[in-house]
């Protein structure tokens, strides 16, 4: 499926299935997991999994750590930067569900709300595991 094509599948079906490409929320998601976007109640939360499109017009899968003055302020579980100026105007889905081998998972499971809590609440940390990983030649 094209990208161009995400917003009008969200809007026509309220809901968006592809496979995921990027490692970029590694390891809530994994390589070519499929995802279940669905049309987003707006304004989202933190810890929300949001598929945005930048200004450049491509497209995100991040997760929101921070909001503030009607902003968010958005990042990869597999990244350190935060990425700001993502408003409502660039929302088109939100993630709900990951299917892993035929498995539907839920985003909002009690075991991964506690861990989107802990890893976005401990960026000092993750910036650590991130400099050792690239220490020890690790990806």
């Amino acid at each position: 499926m094209a990208n161009s094509s995400f917003e009008k599948v969200i809007e026509e079906k309220g809901e968006l299935i592809y496979t995921n490409v990027g490692d970029s929320m590694y390891p809530l998601i994994h390589p070519r997991d499929l995802l279940v976007i669905k049309k987003p109640d707006l304004p989202l939360k933190r810890f929300d999994i949001p598929l945005y499109k930048r200004d450049s017009g491509q497209y995100v899968l991040h997760r929101i750590v921070k909001i503030k003055n009607g902003e968010y302020y958005i990042c990869g579980d597999n990244r350190v930067g935060y990425e700001t100026g993502i408003t409502d105007r660039h929302i088109i889905g939100v993630l709900t569900d990951i299917v892993r081998n035929g498995e539907k998972i839920s985003v909002y499971s009690f075991k991964n709300r506690m861990y989107a809590r802990f890893w976005c609440s401990s960026m000092l940390l993750r910036r650590i595991v991130f400099r050792v990983r690239r220490v020890f030649g690790k990806k």
